[in-house]
């Protein structure tokens, strides 16, 4: 931090209003030109100025004087702007409407949210393979497999419906699992 700098926090801290004055005069332009870059409007970059000076003298006393002053305050003065644009309402517009753009009207087209006859058929076909493939594993994996996908019940219960060890539950489901990638590679995979 600039020897200056240093030197007119501590004071503002102290609560030199004088201090901080030269502060806003030596930061003033590089803040303005900040806010500026981000919100594109004069007027209201002018007054993101005037709350981020104000939010820096508010707060001076967390100001740590192992880092810059400088960049204090930018981070002060873009959390502000960041601030603003949250609280901005959007501008929206009607799906019914058309939209008026300079001397003319566009209708807008709106792609239709159902699911196309081929992605359809995709799916069911690809439902179809993975149950052919499950019913072709073995019955000692078929039905841990069954018990938890299809039927959603947890490890602990298909140990105690298979009457089965949960570590040789979760073995078996994790090889079932290993085989129906197998069979099914390059076939939906």
């Amino acid at each position: 931090m600039k020897h200056n700098d240093i030197d007119l926090v501590r004071r503002a801290k102290e609560g030199d209003g004088k201090a901080y004055d030269e502060l806003v005069l030596l930061y003033n332009d590089a803040v303005f030109s900040v806010i500026f870059r981000m919100v594109h409007n004069r007027r209201e970059a002018e007054d993101l100025v005037q709350d981020a000076f104000i939010k820096a003298y508010n707060s001076i006393d967390s100001f740590n004087e192992a880092y810059a002053f400088s960049t204090w305050l930018f981070k002060i003065a873009t959390n502000n702007c960041i601030d603003f644009f949250r609280k901005r309402k959007i501008r929206t517009y009607s799906m019914d409407q058309p939209i008026r753009y300079k001397d003319d009207e566009i209708q807008p087209e709106y792609a239709d949210p159902g699911e196309d006859a081929e992605h359809e058929m995709l799916s069911v076909e690809k439902s179809r393979l993975i149950k052919q493939a499950i019913d072709d594993l073995s019955p000692k994996y078929k039905e841990p497999i069954i018990l938890r996908h299809q039927l959603e019940k947890s490890y602990e219960e298909i140990a105690e419906i298979m009457n089965l060890p949960l570590g040789t539950v979760k073995a078996r489901i994790f090889r079932a699992r290993e085989m129906l990638k197998k069979s099914l590679k390059g076939v939906i995979f």
